[in-house]
């Protein structure tokens, strides 16, 4: 547990601003180093939301920490709307979301997210569902191939693809250890130093939770829960991530062209954006935190707020 560093953490709570008597959603608890330090800066409560039972599970100690003002949830941030509905939580005057796994889930050989340990191959953040092993064993060349150059951007992922099923037809990969070495065995060294197989596990992990459609369905809650003066703060560490929420974050605040499939109905009727952007670009870590957290690193984040005067309605 030691090894769990909230990523941009003094940005997250200069942005979000929570304040006495207020309501937030932590909608993804994971370490509850976000949650610990909402609820340490004022005396507000705060629900908190983890599709990992393991995370729920370590949140209780948290919660003895605030007796009272915490209240977790295990479910999807897709699903706040209904889960928050279930806690009568009303509008919200902060959600903050942190994409991606946790530093917990990476270090748990036995979870299968790294290629750092040998554990089963398995990715699942509910430990329910279909498993990374699963789809490497069953799912035709093509639509493996796929999931590599969509969700991964594997260049070589054709190549890839048709290495795993000649690989399977001997024996069932069930192992991290077992798909690195069949990577490796197709792959060039990357000269950037980057391991070759970190895009492939990549796919595979948003693949089996469906980590994109979560962020967009997501995305899409969270602007229905805010309460004007409310924000929506974001960290995303994938560029593919990113891209959802700063494409959403434009579209609702009236910066961008075109609408969304996942925006609600009732902001396409706003004669005026009900939002606006509390970051123009995105922000992204010190040099200090990022070389005392390589992890952090790739991190980006955006937020915007609801604006006062808006009312706008659920479809």
């Amino acid at each position: 547990m030691s090894g769990h560093i909230p990523v941009m953490l003094a940005e997250v709570l200069q942005t979000l601003a929570p304040r006495d008597g207020g309501t937030y959603l932590d909608g993804t608890f994971g370490g509850g180093g976000y949650a610990s330090a909402i609820l340490s800066s004022a005396d507000c409560t705060l629900h908190a939301i983890d599709r990992d039972p393991d995370a729920i599970a370590r949140g209780a100690a948290v919660a003895a920490r605030f007796p009272g003002r915490l209240h977790l949830v295990q479910g999807r941030f897709g699903d706040m709307l209904e889960l928050m509905e279930e806690q009568g939580a009303g509008l919200l005057d902060g959600i903050v979301l942190d994409l991606g796994i946790s530093s917990f889930q990476i270090d748990q050989a036995e979870r299968g997210f790294s290629f750092r340990f040998d554990g089963p191959l398995d990715m699942r953040m509910e430990k329910s569902g279909p498993s990374a092993a699963d789809l490497v064993n069953r799912l035709p060349e093509a639509e493996l191939a796929d999931i590599l150059w969509q969700l991964g951007e594997e260049r070589h992922s054709r190549r890839i693809a048709r290495t795993i099923v000649a690989a399977r037809a001997e024996a069932p990969i069930e192992t991290t250890s077992q798909l690195v070495r069949i990577i490796h065995s197709c792959m060039p060294r990357d000269p950037s130093g980057q391991d070759s197989a970190t895009r492939s596990f990549q796919a595979l992990r948003l693949k089996v939770n469906d980590e994109l459609g979560e962020v967009e369905r997501g995305l899409a809650a969270a602007v229905k829960l805010l309460a004007p003066g409310g924000r929506l703060v974001v960290v995303a560490f994938h560029s593919l991530e990113d891209r959802l929420v700063k494409r959403f974050m434009q579209q609702v605040t009236g910066r961008a062209p075109g609408v969304s499939r996942h925006i609600p109905v009732s902001l396409e009727r706003q004669a005026k954006p009900p939002f606006r952007l509390v970051t123009s670009n995105a922000q992204k870590p010190g040099e200090a935190e990022t070389s005392a957290n390589p992890r952090a690193r790739s991190a980006r984040l955006r937020a915007l707020e609801k604006l006062e005067e808006a009312t706008c309605s659920a479809p």
